[in-house]
């Protein structure tokens, strides 16, 4: 029993924090799907007290649903699909940023789709807004415009369509609209307070400011980083410098293919993904 407590612990440890928002959203799904069966209304309790209400007033009064709100899942299908987008991120993010710089985003972006839900509902009545709101796809979305903000240019490859990052972002901005004079206006309000918060982190990123800086003392207590031999502290002018040499190879890469890249090159990038 303790081996296997060991060898879980182990492999945990190992996740990329995207990785352990995912392991943590499930392990709650499936936690809450079993008291809703023991216990009568146990589901209504839950979200009445973790889900994020439209009434202000109510927000106001339980202020940790503008994060807890993002934890909870109407359905399976509902944590497939956001937890899907979210492992495909983390192939991204683990290459390129600090894992910390990801977890930030996901959170501020929760914390930004919230907010907005909760202004919109009250300053515009008279959209029909979800009467509460609950799921992960405000931090999932700040993620994806975080990474179309901050390398436009990049190619990407869907269904062999070559294209723009950027191009990504007008698409779901544009197919979003349909979302929010839907049944599920809510999130696709919320789809929008993250993409804000997207922009905004990007945008200053590549101006050599970490919108998200005052979160790493909070991530600092409650994680342990995996390398403590060559710990340096980079200031914000470090990170736009290292990001900006990591685009460059991958701009290479994009136009000459991995193989027209040094050896120094090939290394710096690996390292950049060992960070």
């Amino acid at each position: 029993m303790t081996s296997l407590y060991q060898d879980i612990k182990y492999k945990l440890s190992r996740l990329h924090l995207l990785e352990k928002i995912i392991v943590v959203n499930t392990f709650l799904f499936v936690i809450f799907g079993i008291v809703s069966l023991l216990i009568p209304n146990g589901r209504f309790y839950i979200f009445d007290l973790l889900s994020l209400s439209n009434n202000l007033w109510d927000s106001l009064l339980y202020p940790w649903t503008f994060l807890t709100y993002g934890f909870l899942h109407q359905n399976i299908y509902h944590l497939f699909f956001n937890m899907l987008y979210l492992y495909i991120l983390t192939r991204t993010f683990s290459n390129l940023f600090n894992p910390k710089m990801s977890l930030k985003i996901y959170v501020l972006g929760i914390f930004s789709g919230g907010l907005l839900f909760v202004l919109i509902s009250n300053l515009i009545p008279v959209l029909r807004i979800n009467n509460s709101l609950v799921g992960a796809s405000a931090g999932v979305w700040a993620c994806i415009i975080f990474l179309c903000t901050y390398m436009p240019n990049k190619m990407i490859s869907i269904f062999r369509f070559n294209f723009k990052l950027k191009y990504l972002a007008y698409f779901m901005i544009i197919y979003n609209l349909f979302t929010v004079f839907s049944i599920n206006s809510g999130g696709g309000i919320a789809h929008y307070g993250g993409c804000i918060l997207g922009f905004c982190y990007a945008n200053k990123l590549n101006k050599g400011r970490d919108i998200g800086k005052f979160l790493d003392s909070f991530l600092n207590y409650f994680t342990k980083p995996i390398k403590t031999v060559h710990k340096t502290n980079y200031n914000s002018r470090n990170i736009y410098n290292h990001q900006k040499q990591i685009d460059l190879i991958l701009d290479k890469i994009s136009k000459s293919g991995y193989d027209s890249l040094s050896q120094e090159e090939k290394d710096f990038l690996f390292r950049a993904g060992k960070k």
